[in-house]
């Protein structure tokens, strides 16, 4: 397989003719005839029913409540019992120190394994020395060349319409300010019962579950143990280690430097000769010329005109109120405005029975017995009136 280079030059360009594109005129807005139908399909479909108030699902709250006390033993305290923990023994195994027997090695793996070997100096890459191209530089490109400046056609500018203000009076009513107006009516009634105080105001007499069923029991101080007195070692600390009573010092030379020895001083003149001043010379070089040119199209002096096609095109209409379905307006009567509800007129409050046990002594009730389960019974006397 044969590779092949092609190279380019200014002379094998061929410009070609550059033709503009077609502009799409802009039509111009032709409003439609006709009125617009405003109506929509709820106000078509829509049929006003009447609403009734919703019962409610929820059904009455019962409260199963009572004021007994509870004697019982809970399963807790009847089937808990107390164990006396065993402290469990360590399973530690003491093993007295034993230094090592076999001798301690001085050299390392490094040591022993590494070779020294002398560096070899990688080649250079650097090109060999090439001449530079004698006489000016020259900075023309395919774009400077072959480049073609166009003609620009004037942009169209539209008219500016006059302002015509309306002489019609503005409607500021709103249709709530309209439709809407007050019915004379009374001030509803609370629906809510009178609040009575229930109970009395005298101090409290009686024994509660806590002072009757609570108990005291003696509790003994907990157990401490001492800890064991410190008995300082009657033998001496041996300080010796394995590194100290095995080490050898061995009579090692100091290393010689790898940088070369110092060599004579030459007494001639310093030689700073380098190759970026041997090869690099300066270039005189001139500044590039712009390539952008002058505008061709001329500023505008005028006033600007800021007219719009919708400004243009638009013509204004009268749009028609929407419908209104709301029903016809019921002539107010000087009645006063019956308020009633189902709930008020059927509502019959019923009076709050006082429970039995608070006063025993007063509704004739007299202790009998008390179950295996702490219920209180107690037994009415029935008084004959003559």
């Amino acid at each position: 397989i044969k590779n092949f280079c092609l190279v380019f030059s200014l002379s094998d360009y061929l410009p070609y003719e550059i033709v503009a594109r077609p502009f799409r005129p802009q039509a111009e807005y032709r409003p439609k005839s006709g009125k617009i139908d405003l109506g929509t399909i709820y106000q078509r479909d829509y049929n006003p029913h009447k609403v009734g108030p919703v019962t409610l699902a929820r059904p009455q709250e019962r409260k199963h409540t009572s004021d007994a006390k509870v004697d019982t033993i809970p399963t807790y305290r009847d089937d808990y019992r107390l164990w006396k923990g065993e402290r469990t023994e360590s399973c530690k195994v003491e093993r007295a120190y034993e230094p090592p027997s076999e001798r301690f090695g001085n050299p390392s793996t490094f040591q022993d394994d590494y070779i020294p070997r002398q560096p070899n100096p990688p080649p250079s890459f650097k090109p060999c020395e090439t001449k530079l191209a004698e006489g000016p530089f020259d900075a023309n490109t395919i774009h400077r060349t072959a480049y073609v400046a166009h003609e620009l056609k004037p942009m169209f500018v539209r008219p500016r319409e006059e302002y015509k203000p309306n002489d019609q009076p503005f409607q500021d009513l709103t249709t709530h300010q309209r439709d809407f107006k007050g019915t004379p009516g009374e001030q509803a009634k609370s629906c809510k019962p009178e609040s009575r105080k229930l109970g009395s105001d005298d101090p409290f007499k009686g024994i509660t579950e806590f002072q009757d069923r609570y108990q005291p029991y003696l509790v003994t101080a907990p157990e401490f143990q001492k800890p064991r007195e410190y008995v300082p070692p009657t033998d001496k600390m041996d300080l010796k280690s394995s590194n100290r009573l095995d080490y050898i010092r061995h009579k090692v030379a100091p290393r010689t430097p790898i940088r070369p020895a110092p060599g004579r001083k030459s007494t001639g003149p310093f030689q700073g000769k380098t190759t970026t001043k041997e090869d690099y010379q300066p270039w005189s070089v001139c500044p590039p010329g712009l390539i952008k040119k002058e505008p061709e199209i001329q500023k505008f002096t005028g006033k600007f005109s800021n007219l719009t096609t919708f400004r243009s095109h638009y013509t204004p209409h009268q749009a028609k109120p929407p419908q209104s379905f709301k029903p016809v307006q019921i002539v107010s009567t000087a009645a006063p405005f019956k308020d009633e509800t189902l709930y008020r007129t059927e509502y019959t409050p019923k009076k709050q029975e006082i429970c039995p046990g608070q006063q025993l002594d007063a509704l004739g009730y007299v202790y009998v017995n008390t179950d295996s389960q702490g219920h209180k019974f107690y037994r009415q006397i029935f008084s004959a009136i003559k």
